[in-house]
Parts: structure tokens; sequence; C-alpha cells
């Protein structure tokens, strides 16, 4: 129950949350948004960039060593701050498509996403992939067209792409004067406003617009032509384009369209005012047995959807990453488990600035809370206080279809060896299993990339160098115990069992799955193992 929070101050905090995920294919400027979001909200002096290797500053969501050496993303990061009167929770994710399961699981802890777009390449494939997901959950997604600097694609055709390919209708909050080096500025519809890009320029950076929805005729910026051709498409908006539809929004089916540069920090903060004052504060979340838990209900509830091994490498500590999802935390309070309906005292519990992180003592539904772990929690676990049991749907969960066998280098090392294993499989981006009777480990994942990123991992915080030997793409496919009989398997169909200790075949190919079932018709296969 709230004790040291009242019912009132318990509202009025969960309505100034702001949760929400960025979302892009790589390099279309996702983390320098971010990074430029920090910088407005005063948690950083200046912006680093994702590719700062030669300069030394990196970019603050990219905290992995990895991330900095590669100059990409390969893990959720969450970033903690305020600015204009709301408490801001993002969630940096990795753009790669071999970390999508990171990324899906991520959005599932949001009520928001922005959608980071480069103007030179439009709608790709990873950008596509990721809108479903933020569509299927139905919750408002805010489009950022980034690049505005470089020569891109018309404005025009890219609102176009928006219901071509994602199905959405696009509403441009603002539209391009000019783009790459003839970049004039932006025609600001929502402020009725332009904003100038010359960043040379003294005195304000923004001109009224007067009621005719034009500038005053003596400034020289009417004789422009790409002047001229701005107010000719936004003519044209306004006589033929979407109607903005705040519902819509709220819907994810409509979605505001904001240009800009994220690298040069022009647009960023007119689109983060913006959002801000759009995108909604923590809605409701239905449980499995479809009870609809509310963000002000007295009791505490939340949801882990990501686990992190190592974040201080001098600790080898674990952090739980937990939505709260109702009610508000406190440290020291008892919670249950769901899953064993075990009770968990929270004592430790921070909050985050991507890598770094102070002692928190209270959060409230809608805010991202790390819980230093033992090992008590798994990836999709709910926690809550009170007699009701609250218990969320479960996350997303890739079948990996690549896989490796992984041995030690040295094997003097065993000890590193198996803890470093244990512990970063536990974050879920790469799953364990063993042969069946041999216990050999084996490494399956989404993509490549994935193990790359865990060798390197393994040498860098657990000074254990490991071998791996791809055994090519196969197909995995659970097998009930009872009807299991080791003989079945073959050279083509690889025995194996999986984390839970739960058997499993790693079938080489279609036709080794189809002859399995003409040999074995009685026997059940399924493509993933649910746990109760």
């Amino acid at each position: 129950m709230i004790d040291t929070i009242s019912k009132q101050e318990l509202n009025k905090a969960i309505q100034r949350r702001r949760t929400f995920a960025i979302i892009s294919h790589p390099d279309a400027g996702k983390t320098t948004i971010t990074e430029q979001m920090l910088l407005f909200g005063g948690v950083i002096r200046s912006a680093g960039t994702v590719k700062g290797k030669k300069s030394g500053q990196f970019a603050t969501s990219d905290w992995m060593e990895i991330e900095k050496k590669r100059g990409i993303s390969v893990t959720s990061s969450v970033m903690q701050f305020d600015y204009a009167g709301k408490r801001v929770n993002i969630l940096d994710t990795p753009g790669h498509e071999d970390f999508s399961e990171d990324t899906y699981r991520t959005l599932m802890a949001v009520d928001a996403a922005v959608m980071v777009i480069d103007t030179a390449k439009g709608i790709e494939a990873q950008t596509k992939k990721l809108f479903q997901v933020v569509k299927k959950r139905g919750i408002p997604i805010f489009t950022f067209m980034n690049k505005l600097d470089r020569d891109g694609r018309e404005p025009l055709d890219l609102i176009a792409e928006l219901e071509d390919l994602l199905h959405i209708e696009g509403y441009a909050m603002d539209w391009p004067i000019g783009m790459g080096r003839g970049l004039q500025g932006l025609y600001d519809r929502q402020n009725k406003r332009i904003e100038l890009y010359r960043s040379e320029a003294k005195g304000e950076q923004f001109i009224p617009l007067n009621d005719e929805g034009t500038i005053d005729a003596s400034n020289p910026l009417t004789e422009d032509s790409v002047y001229q051709d701005a107010l000719s498409d936004i003519d044209l908006l306004n006589e033929a384009g979407n109607k903005f539809d705040m519902a819509k929004v709220a819907r994810g089916d409509q979605t505001p369209v904001f240009f800009g540069s994220a690298l040069t920090n022009f647009g960023v903060k007119t689109f983060l005012d913006s959002f801000l004052s759009m995108a909604p504060a923590p809605s409701a979340h239905e449980t499995v047995d479809g009870a609809t838990v509310q963000p002000t209900a007295d009791e505490f509830s939340g949801f882990v959807f990501k686990i992190q091994a190592n974040m201080n490498p001098n600790h080898r500590d674990r952090i739980a990453f937990v939505r709260v999802t109702s009610g508000a935390f406190e440290k020291g309070m008892d919670v249950t488990l769901a899953r064993t309906g075990k009770t968990i005292r929270l004592n430790n519990a921070t909050e985050f600035m991507s890598d770094e992180r102070e002692q928190v003592k209270q959060a409230v539904a809608g805010d991202i809370v790390g819980l230093y772990d033992t090992g008590n929690f798994t990836i999709g676990d709910s926690i809550y206080t009170g007699k009701q049991k609250v218990q969320f749907p479960k996350l997303p969960q890739f079948t990996p279809e690549l896989f490796v066998r992984v041995t030690p280098k040295n094997v003097m090392k065993q000890k590193s060896f198996h803890k470093g294993m244990q512990q970063l499989v536990q974050e879920g981006a790469i799953q364990l299993y063993k042969t069946y009777n041999t216990d050999e480990y084996i490494l399956g994942a989404v993509g490549q990339l994935q193990f790359e990123v865990f060798q390197f991992r393994m040498l860098h915080e657990y000074h254990s160098e490991v071998e791996m030997t791809p055994i090519g793409a196969r197909t995995a496919r659970w097998v009930d115990p009872e009807q299991l009989d080791p003989s079945m398997a073959s050279s083509r169909n690889l025995l194996v069992k999986d984390i839970t200790g739960q058997p499993l075949f790693l079938f080489e190919n279609r036709f080794a799955e189809n002859w399995f079932h003409d040999k074995y018709p009685d026997v059940q296969l399924t493509g993933k193992f649910e746990t109760d």
C-alpha cells in the first residue's frame, strides 16, 4: 500500500511521466537524437556521437565497450531526466536486426514510440519490422525525418511512403524550406513560425507567421525560391493532406511528422516540446486473466523486460530492468514474484543515465527502475504487492536460427568460462543449450552479430577467450520428455536441452524434420518450449 506518498501526489507524479522508445534502421540517427534530448534535459554538457572513435567522445546511450569500438548500439539503454515539467524516460534501442528481440521486449515497456527515418533512404527494412510491433500494441507513434542537412528525398514522397509501406496516416507538423546545402529552415505549422537554419544568424532564430501563413514581404527569405516552393507544398498539404486528428494519433492510426537534423541539433527541440505535449501519460495494462491494472492503483506492480549483466564490470553486477505499471515503488518494500509466489525484499534499486546510476528511493507508474538481482528474476517476470496476484503476459521470444559450439581456449580458466556463459545468456539476447548426453555448450542466436558480441564480452568482461565452431542454420523443435527416446537423435537432428532442462532437436533442414515426422508420426514437436 502507498504510505509515504499520498494518492493525490501519486496521480500528479504519474501524469508527469512520459516513457517512450526510439526505433529506427541502423545509422538513421536514433542515438544522436537521443543525445540531443539529453542535452536539452541538462544531463550532459555536449552531445556525443555514435562514431566518436576519433574525438574520443561517445554517445551516452552507447555505454558498452563494444558499442564504442564498433560505432553501433547492441543493447537497449535507459535514460531518465526532467524537462519542461515532465519526467522523461527514454529507451534507446539497438537498430541492428540481429538484436531485434531486445528491441521487441523493450517496446512492451513504453507508452509511445519515436520513429527516426533517414530522409535520404526513407523507410528501411528494420524500421518496417519494428513499426509493426508498435502498431500491434496500438500506442502513439511519432516520426522524426532526420538528416535534413543532407540531400534527400522529396518530403511529399516521404510522407506518402508512410501510408504506402506502413499503412499509417502522416501529418506534417513542420515542413522543410530547402534540403542539404540549400536548407533555409522549417515552416512550423503547429507553432505558426519559421525556424531558421542559419547557425551564424544573429538575433531571433524564429520568424512569426502572419494570419495568411506567410512572413513579412520585407524579409529576404521571401525572395528565395525554396521558401516559395515550401509555401506551395504547405498549400497542397492544407488542401489535400490529412487533417490532424489527436484521437487517431492516440490509437496509432496517424503519426505526427517532424523534420530536422539531429547531428546539427536543428528541429530537435521543436520536436521534443511538441512530442511531450502530445505523448500519453502511463496507461493501464492487461493481465493474463483479462483484468486491467490502472497506473493509479494503490498497490505496486511491474514486470521485468530486460536483464543486463556487468553494467559495472568491477562488481559483476546483474540488473533487472522493471517497468512500473501501477502504484509506487519504495525502497525496502516486499513484493511477490508471480512466477514462484516467493516474497522478495527490494532493498537496492537504481535509476539510470545509461550505465550511470544512483539509488532510487521511490518511483511511480511509468518509471523504469533497475533492481540488483542475484538470480531471482527472469525476463517477463511480474512482481506485485497486495493479496491479489498480478501476472502480465509473456514477452516476445524469438526461436534461434544460427547455432555454434562453444569451448574455452584456456582449459585452466574453466570457472570464469562457466560463469560468463551462465550470466550473459540470462540477458535473453542469446540462447544456451547443452548436448543431451555430454553437456557441451551450444549457443543459439537470431543473427551472427550476437555471437561476435558474446565472444567480445566473454573476453573483456570475464577474461575468457572462447572458440566458436559453427554448426550452421538449424530449426529448433521442442519435444515432450515422455515421448523422447535418445536414439531418435542423429547428425541431422542434434538432441540438446535448453536452459530449463527441456529436450529439443536441432534439425539440419526441412527435409530432416519431415523425415523425422515420417519415422515418428506420434511424436509431437513444437516451435518453442512454453514455461508455466
